[in-house]
């Protein structure tokens, strides 16, 4: 008796490939991911794909909860489904590991395009070369690319008709309702209409006008225009109608939210402590004090603070930092003095910044700035250069470099080693890797650490990591990497990517210490590292917990241990670090701190600024401590209520039962998956492969096709009883498309197939009561085609030899049975034809009422849009009326006849502006009403759809 006939191996293929749109939807993608999936990433990834008439969602999961894997999901089902057009705009650091995460999880082609790419491979050819390159490769790839290179090619990116974007750390583009926000405007406009979808763990910090920011770089009409949103969520705070808007399209959860199924590791803290000697002192405290004073000529004017800043930064990093600084300083100051020309750029090299560290500072500088160019220029020098003055500061100048070079040791790199033997220690406890990663804000400091470390018993165990990496031992190690990867899609071609991935391999695979600076921060993964040491403690609390998060993150394995260093002769140094530790709990706990905490901060930067203040302002002991006493009580347990209620509701609708019952779900949809495609890869491999189900694998001997490579493979997700290697077999491979192509195309005549459930070595009791009985069953497929969606459906229609309907999971049990295909014993009972066309009309109606529901919500979402609008220009004559009114009460009460004339002329703009409101309100009303309209023929339009139905196959069956 055959185990697989060609009706096995036809309906097996069906289901493994047919289109759906419930629970089931990722199933395929699932099938295929090779990573241990959690119930809230399927129930986030169903979320984005639930409504194909929304333009998008956002994915708001916590730090390391799996946003890239959520999203690999979506992208895993749209390649399943054939919808191919996908393209994924990220940060430039972070394209490489996209690219590798979904090849490595999910087995997807990805292509990384910048400039140099798309030159290389157009080179010679004439015409739009991006354009030319990205339709070669869309739909055979998954194009990577930066926000920055999207935002300067929209009008390229624009012309593709893509099936989904996927747009990573959203948040960059929170201010894309403002009119100068070039990126957001660009992704705003560039992807409008297509199918989006947002990642960012932080949609809300400080200001509800980010939510709406996000929401229009989803679609612009979730809400109403920006003064709308203000004065109805923002103001007057109705927040259970903002509460119901999000509901469709924000899904967020938290790290406590899935504590039962995820294992995080602990956050434990160490202080390493030093003592700077007189003279290290005595530098700090002078470089500080000319910090204090309004130097002219030393400090550009424009980034004054933003300079400052920095030097206090590199001041408490390390001497070699500051002196570095103080003699280009120096060098600036005696051009000067030849030239007498003035110069008020900021120099990056001067203050030895990474311009990856110090961009949130960066642009808060140059926003200062605008403001500072606006004042007039009423301080400056008259005539030109005060020779005195500019003396007077190279003097200064001079003074801070000889008692820097003069210094006789260095307190703080000597503790530097202790720190290294305390953290190994604690590593060896743990049973963790003999790893370290350092986090320093200064790329001289890094330099001289490096140096230091390999000169005293790390040598050849020292890697750096910076936003540049152009070092020469990170230079030889990125050679070496391109040599043992030459002909692998390891190398993408571009040369930042893979000098990260290549000193990233370096330090987890050779070395024991990496340096890095804060490039190093952002969008690594570096879970096999447990030791993380803040040589300079950033002021920035969401800094230092993207750096703790580079270790601390889903995958860890041990306890991530926290050494911070610690000045004992700074009384703000201390209070920082008792700030970062008490007030917003970076080191201890399991989660380490909260997005509640973080959000309070807006970006960071402004604590920064608070901070910087301090130091440049406070001298004395008391002076310092009250500052600081200031300072935490900003940042009190009770946080602004609205944006609490704003965020509880973006959770509030997690529902634990929902994670349940998708884990049982999914865990029963691949079982039944695993055992369809083991069953149809034996029909169509029947005379070309011999298989070992004891390990779940086949040995392929003849191959099907040209490309196909012979030899082992082993299907995914199945625990081989031996350790064997080969091919991991997906649905989505060569070889698996292969097979379910015969499958779907096996020849299935009607015939009677008679199931053994006498041999069947496990008991189904919904079978046992049948067996010795006969009937007939067909499998129709329900095929729906929209411009927005397909989808299909599967539907059995089986009865016994008396003419009785028995249930859809008859049927689907049956084919777990080893069968054989017999010639026809009686005849179809007259009314089996009926009883088909009825259960499909069943299935249909179901559909059409999805449909509907689908429908209804987009009509909805449009209807409140339009409210918005009509509602905004109503608001608009209620203000102006309240204005009137209070500006008529200061004119009646007022006796100052100079005051009246201008009161009056006030009022009577006023009334002007009034009367012209109230005239265009119909206006308005029409225009609101007709863009409704417009809005909700689209939406018919895209939903209008064909529906057909496929007989797969009709049978006699039979039970033994």
């Amino acid at each position: 008796m055959n185990e697989i006939t060609a009706y096995h191996a036809r309906y097996f293929a069906n289901e493994l490939t047919a289109r759906r749109t419930d629970d089931n939807r990722l199933s395929q993608s699932l099938f295929d991911a090779n990573v241990d999936l959690n119930p809230h990433q399927i129930d986030a990834a169903l979320f984005a794909l639930k409504n194909p008439l929304q333009d998008g969602v956002l994915l708001a999961d916590e730090v390391g909860l799996g946003k890239t894997i959520e999203a690999g999901l979506v992208l895993c089902q749209m390649w399943a489904e054939r919808k191919r057009q996908l393209l994924i705009v990220c940060p430039a650091m972070l394209r490489k590991q996209w690219a590798n995460e979904l090849a490595e999880k999910f087995a997807l082609p990805t292509l990384v395009v910048d400039k140099a790419v798309v030159n290389t491979a157009m080179k010679g050819t004439k015409g739009a070369k991006l354009f030319n390159f990205c339709k070669e490769q869309v739909g055979s790839q998954i194009l990577i690319v930066s926000h920055q290179y999207a935002t300067k090619e929209m009008a390229t990116f624009q012309r593709f008709i893509w099936d989904y974007v996927v747009i990573d750390e959203a948040h960059k583009m929170r201010n894309a309702y403002k009119a100068n926000n070039k990126m957001g405007q660009a992704m705003r406009n560039g992807f409008a209409s297509k199918r989006k979808l947002l990642l960012t763990a932080t949609p809300l910090q400080n200001s509800l006008m980010e939510l709406y920011g996000l929401s229009t770089l989803l679609d612009e009409h979730l809400f109403g225009d920006k003064k709308f949103f203000q004065r109805e969520f923002v103001r007057r705070g109705n927040l259970a109608e903002l509460k119901s808007r999000m509901a469709g399209f924000v899904k967020r959860t938290l790290r406590k939210n899935v504590l039962e199924y995820i294992r995080y590791t602990e956050r434990k803290a160490v202080t390493q402590e030093f003592m700077p000697t007189d003279g290290e002192h005595l530098l700090y405290e002078q470089i500080s004090e000319f910090l204090r004073q309004d130097s002219v000529y030393a400090l550009p004017k424009k980034h004054k603070h933003l300079t400052a800043v920095i030097l206090r930064k590199l001041l408490a990093s390390s001497p070699q930092a500051v002196l570095g600084t103080l003699q280009a300083i120096l060098l600036r100051l005696q051009n000067l003095q030849k030239t007498g020309q003035v110069h008020d750029e900021l120099l990056l090299d001067e203050v030895n910044i990474d311009e990856q560290d110090n961009l949130a500072l960066l642009e808060n500088d140059e926003e200062e700035n605008d403001e500072i160019d606006e004042i007039s220029d009423e301080n400056e020098p008259e005539n030109g250069v005060n020779a005195n003055v500019l003396n007077q500061e190279i003097a200064q100048i001079k003074h801070f470099i000889a008692l820097a070079q003069n210094l006789q040791q260095d307190s703080k790199i000597t503790a530097l080693l202790t720190a290294l033997q305390t953290g190994f220690a604690k590593m060896a406890e743990l049973g963790a890797e003999q790893k370290a990663l350092i986090f320093t804000e200064s790329t001289r400091t890094q330099k001289y650490l490096f140096e230091y470390l390999q000169e005293n018993g790390y040598a050849d165990n020292v890697v750096m990591f910076s936003g540049t990496n152009n070092d020469p031992h990170s230079t030889q190690i990125y050679q070496a990497w391109l040599k043992n990867n030459q002909g692998t899609d390891k190398i993408t071609g571009s040369p930042d990517v893979d000098k990260r991935s290549a000193l990233i391999e370096h330090f987890r695979d050779k070395a024991q210490i990496l340096i890095a600076t804060e490039a190093g921060a952002e969008g690594v993964n570096l879970q096999f590292c447990s030791l993380l040491i803040n040589y300079d403690l950033p002021w920035n609390p969401q800094r230092v917990e993207q750096r703790i998060g580079r270790c601390h993150r889903y995958g860890q394995k041990f306890d991530v241990v926290v050494i911070n260093f610690l000045n004992k002769r700074n009384t703000v140094d201390q209070r920082v670090l008792q700030l970062l530790t008490e007030k917003f709990k970076l080191f201890q706990g399991v989660l380490g701190a909260s997005d509640e905490v973080l959000g309070q901060i807006e970006s960071g930067v402004d604590i920064e600024n608070q901070i910087a203040t301090i130091y440049a302002t406070c001298r004395s002991e008391a002076e310092i401590q009250q500052a600081f006493d200031h300072l935490q009580a900003q940042f009190a347990d009770k946080i602004d209520d609205r944006i609490q209620q704003t965020k509880d509701a973006l959770v509030d609708s997690f529902d634990q039962s929902v994670l349940e019952r998708l884990k049982v779900m999914t865990k029963d949809r691949l079982n039944n998956m695993q055992w369809w495609f083991w069953g149809v890869t034996q029909f169509a491999l029947r005379n070309k492969a011999q298989f070992n189900q004891n390990d779940w694998c086949f040995l392929l001997q003849q191959s099907p096709q040209g490309a196909i490579p012979l030899g082992r493979y082993l299907l995914p997700r199945k625990e081989q009883k031996s350790v064997l290697q080969g091919y991991e077999y997906r649905l989505n491979s060569p070889l698996g498309q292969w097979c379910l192509d015969q499958g779907l195309n096996a020849e299935t005549v009607t015939a009677c197939l008679q199931f053994d459930y006498k041999n069947y070595p496990e008991k189904i009791s919904l079978l046992e009561q049948y067996q010795g009985q006969s009937g007939w069953l067909s499998l129709d497929k329900i095929v729906v085609q929209s411009a927005v969606e397909n989808q299909e459906n599967l539907v059995f229609t089986v009865c016994d030899k008396q003419g009785n309907l028995l249930e859809q999971e008859f049927a689907e049990k049956l084919f777990l049975l080893p069968t054989e295909v017999q010639s026809l014993s009686s005849l179809k009972p007259n009314h089996f034809a009926d009883l088909t066309l009825e259960n499909v009309a069943q299935v249909k109606i179901k559909i059409n009422e999805e449909n509907d529901r689908l429908l209804k919500q987009e009509m909805l979402r449009i209807q409140a849009w339009a409210k918005d609008q009509l509602q905004a220009a109503e608001d608009l004559i209620k203000e102006i009326k309240e204005t009137k009114r209070e500006k008529d009460r200061e004119l009646t009460l007022t006796d100052d006849l100079e005051k009246k004339i201008e009161l009056q002329e006030q009022v009577m703009k006023l009334g002007k502006q009034l009367r012209k409101a109230r005239n265009e309100l119909d206006d308005v009303q029409d225009e609101i009403e007709a863009q409704e309209l417009e809005l909700l023929k689209q939406l018919k339009t895209r939903l209008q759809q064909e529906m057909m139905v496929e007989n797969v196959f009709v049978i006699e069956w039979q039970i033994n």
